[in-house]
């Protein structure tokens, strides 16, 4: 500090010394006096000087001949947060800041400068020493002066001053430097008090145990008004009982508080101007004044109105800022705009190597290609159908049925729309099987490229909504339904649909004055094609996500939007779909096993498809040429049927080096194998079939290929139980799992038939298994013995009943007659079951 204070020390010049002449300057009163000879108290400058005053106590203290000023406006306010940092040392930071803004550039504007010319030459004081003032944004200015003067004399000398001649920070332009003195004793601390317009102003006694006086607010307003204007003045409530008394000022700005706590504090208040007695000290502080936060607590005390307005607003902003991004994601999933396959660079790498392909491997070409074509070649009638459909404008679904493994996806994707490049495949298995509200929404989104999807925002949405409840007794909004989230899903779906669409849509073209609908209508090529594939897949389990595509789909057919196609492996199809459309009718094609002609064609093209030429140029003979057991084949496709999986299964096993007969009994092996795992030993109480339903429907199939849907349900094993509803739902649940297949006809169940032509072959080697067979039919006879019993138990009531009756009428004879001989037609059943119950156990003991 030292450094600082030297240019404000003037020493004596050696010609004024040589040749003194008087100055003069200006006096409050505006009277020209004398300026004396200051230059022997330049050597009373102090050596040290820091922000927490005399040997760090906290006070300046001004002796005889003495005075202090406090200079406003010198540090920048917003310097606060500077003593908030933990290892900021003001005292040792503040002089060195200080040294490093005397640069060219700042020089006029630096803190010591400001100082310097705040306090002109032709003044008669000599600084002794300066205490910055950080946090308050100004600096007190100790001095000396003749013991003739007066300090309030210089202060108004210098106050005339600065008021002709205003001094104006780089940091605050429109604000002058401005000075007071000190009229107090100050109290400098370094303490995290940091000022405020408010000023609390307690009035102590001038010693301990005396009494103070309480001074009203017109001598509070005489002292403290000339520097700055008073908001307002507050005095302590009558009532409190708080000692010291005190009492509140509020200025109207902060360096006008700052400015009167510095030159205030500590003043002594006399008898004369109202101060007591004895007197009375001011103590003064800064007081943070509560800022009235009206509107938030008018926030917090109206939830009922602020928590539905969030939601709306949350909501609002969502569709405003997500919804246009969403859909831009849709558009570029369903484009392929980011597929790398795509690419023209992708396209051209593929044909350089599919032409390097074909040069180095001549005659060869793609298995599944190949095998497939004999397929596609029988179903072209069903091909050139579908596109046909979609060339027209009819707002209907199309659906494609048939039995898993019959070739739907591949009939539709990569023929019938081969052509297409606008299409969207949804498959429903990934959502149907998702676990929780939250996998749903993300599995939705995926298939159709919807994003930024937040679903974990779901879950908390919901805990929100729930304390919201509990709060204010009304659901706010915030939460939604799996319903809600999927019809949001699907409506941006619809929206990047329709805007594909309208892409190609010029003012030029003939039907420009067409609107947006009546345009799609006309030009059904334009619209894209949405293929829902696994259709109605474990529908047990749910129907919301079914309902939800099925009511979305129908919007876009009847809005002309885009053509709809359904591949499902489920029979009834049309209770779903109706309730989307309960006026149209749907245009289906339901794909079979192949003939045995196509299916023997499908397997020979597998076979010969990477046949090649002779070096010569000469064809060789085809694998299917080479081998003599293909006379096995037709064999073996009458066992296997025309399923397009197991033919493809059967040519692949055929390609490795097994003969026909060989393979196919293979597939019927793990054909048995795979009914036994899922219909007869899963024992998971999810299924809607007991063991012995399926083992009785496989024993009459692999006697009989077809049965009357009406002959399983005579038999008293398709009663309802509680593993089972029994009946028509557990057929039906059995054809759901594609164990069986029911054959309608005049749209009623007519006959039941094996899910796949193999299982017919399946189901015989399973009743060839006499310790299997023997073990199924033991617990099959043991459900009926169980069923006869409790019939028997019925009766025997009954006719206790009857035998109690004091007396019995003649009409009751025929009841009785007729319940002995169900009573006896049941036991004789139940003991020729327990005949063959023995001989079963016979097998079971012996036979592994």
């Amino acid at each position: 500090m030292l450094e600082l204070l030297r240019p404000l020390a003037r020493p004596p010049c050696p010609a004024r010394m040589r040749n003194p002449r008087r100055q003069h300057f200006f006096t409050g009163n505006n009277i020209l006096r004398p300026r004396p000879d200051t230059s022997r108290l330049a050597k009373g400058i102090r050596k040290k000087s820091t922000e927490t005053g005399e040997a760090e106590s906290g006070h300046i203290n001004a002796g005889p001949n003495e005075g202090i000023f406090f200079l406003d406006n010198v540090f920048p306010l917003k310097l606060q947060w500077l003593l908030r940092i933990p290892f900021f040392n003001a005292d040792k930071s503040v002089p060195e800041l200080m040294k490093r803004m005397q640069n060219p550039l700042l020089s006029p504007t630096d803190p010591i400068s400001l100082i310097r010319r705040a306090i002109p030459k032709k003044l008669p004081l000599t600084v002794t020493e300066i205490l910055p003032r950080l946090k308050e944004g100004g600096a007190f200015v100790k001095f000396s002066h003749e013991p003739h003067l007066g300090a309030e004399e210089i202060e108004g000398t210098l106050r005339e001053y600065l008021k002709n001649n205003p001094i104006k920070p780089w940091f605050n332009p429109f604000r002058q430097v401005r000075t007071f003195l000190v009229r107090g004793r100050p109290w400098v601390e370094d303490l995290y008090r940091f000022p405020s317009s408010r000023l609390r102003v307690e009035f102590i006694p001038t010693a301990p145990g005396g009494e103070a006086a309480e001074l009203s607010q017109e001598i509070l307003y005489s002292l403290f008004r000339r520097y700055g204007k008073l908001a307002d003045i507050l005095p302590q409530p009558a009532d409190s009982k708080v000692l010291p008394k005190f009492a509140y000022l509020n200025f109207i700005r902060v360096r006008q508080a700052i400015m009167a706590k510095n030159c205030m504090h500590g003043f002594t208040v006399l008898e004369g101007a109202g101060g007591g007695k004895a007197g009375t000290v001011l103590k003064l502080g800064y007081e943070q004044k509560t800022k009235p936060h009206w509107w938030r607590d008018w926030l917090v005390n109206h939830p009922r109105i602020v928590i539905p307005a969030v939601a709306a607003l949350v909501a609002t902003f969502t569709v405003a800022v997500f919804d246009p991004i969403r859909t831009f994601f849709i558009k570029a999933h369903v484009e392929g705009s980011f597929h790398l396959s795509n690419s023209p660079v992708f396209q051209w790498l593929k044909s350089q190597v599919t032409r390097a392909n074909d040069i180095l491997m001549i005659g060869r070409h793609k298995t599944e290609d190949a095998g497939l074509n004999a397929i596609w070649d029988d179903r072209k009638a069903d091909i050139d159908q579908i596109q046909t459909w979609l060339m027209e404008t009819a707002d209907t679904f199309i659906v494609v049925q048939g039995p898993r493994g019959s070739g739907k996806k591949e009939l539709v994707l990569d023929q019938a729309l081969r052509d297409r490049k606008v299409k969207l495949v949804i498959d429903c298995k990934p959502i149907q099987e998702a676990r929780g509200d939250s996998a749903t929404i993300n599995a939705a989104a995926m298939e159709v490229g919807y994003r930024p999807i937040f679903s974990w925002m779901n879950s908390m949405s919901s805990l929100l909504d729930l304390a919201a409840q509990g709060t204010i007794g009304t659901k706010t909004g915030f939460s939604e339904t799996l319903d809600t989230q999927l019809a949001k899903i699907w409506q941006n779906t619809t929206t990047a649909l329709k805007q594909i669409a309208l892409e190609g849509r010029n003012k030029d073209d003939k039907d420009a004055d067409l609107d947006d609908d009546a345009y799609l209508e006309a030009h059904p090529e334009k619209r894209a094609v949405v293929v829902i594939d696994n259709f109605l897949h474990k529908s047990q389990e749910g129907n919301l996500v079914y309902d939800k595509i099925s009511e979305w789909a129908a919007g876009l057919t009847t809005g002309n939007i885009a053509h709809v196609i359904f591949l499902t492996n489920d029979v009834s199809f049309s209770k779903s779909l109706s309730k989307a459309l309960p006026d149209r009718v749907f245009r289906q094609i339901v794909l079979g096993d192949c003939s045995a002609e196509v299916a023997k064609r499908f397997v020979i093209n597998h076979l010969d498809a990477e046949s090649e030429e002779d070096v010569n140029g000469d064809a060789k003979l085809t694998p299917s040429q080479q081998r003599s057991d293909l006379g096995e084949l037709d064999g073996s496709i009458e066992i296997l049927g025309g399923r397009l999986t197991d033919l493809e299964f059967l040519a692949r096993r055929i390609k490795t080096g097994e003969t026909p007969n060989k393979a196919v009994q293979e597939i019927i092996e793990q054909s048995a194998s795979e009914i036994l795992k899922m219909y007869i030993l899963d024992v998971s109480s999810s299924r809607a079939w007991t063991s012995t339903q399926a083992w009785l429907l496989i024993k009459a199939l692999a006697a009989s290929s077809s049965l009357r849907y009406n002959e399983p349900l005579l038999s008293d094993t398709y009663k309802p139980t509680p593993s089972s509803p029994g009946g028509d739902a557990t057929l039906q649940a059995l054809e759901q799992a594609e164990l069986i297949t029911i054959i309608s006809c005049n749209g009623r169940p007519h006959s039941i038939r094996p899910g796949k032509p193999v299982y017919t072959a399946a189901f015989k080697l399973l009743t060839s298994d006499h310790v299997l067979a023997a073990r199924l039919d033991y617990l099959l006879l043991t459900e009926l013995i169980k069923v006869e019993t409790k019939s028997i138990e019925t009766f025997e009531a009954e006719l206790l009943l009857l035998a109690r009756l004091p007396k019995r009428p003649l009409e009751l004879s025929a009841r009785v007659r007729w319940l002995v001989g169900k009573l006896g037609a049941c036991q004789e059943r139940i003991e020729g079951w327990e005949r063959e119950c023995k001989g079963l156990k016979g097998v079971l003991r012996k036979e592994y």
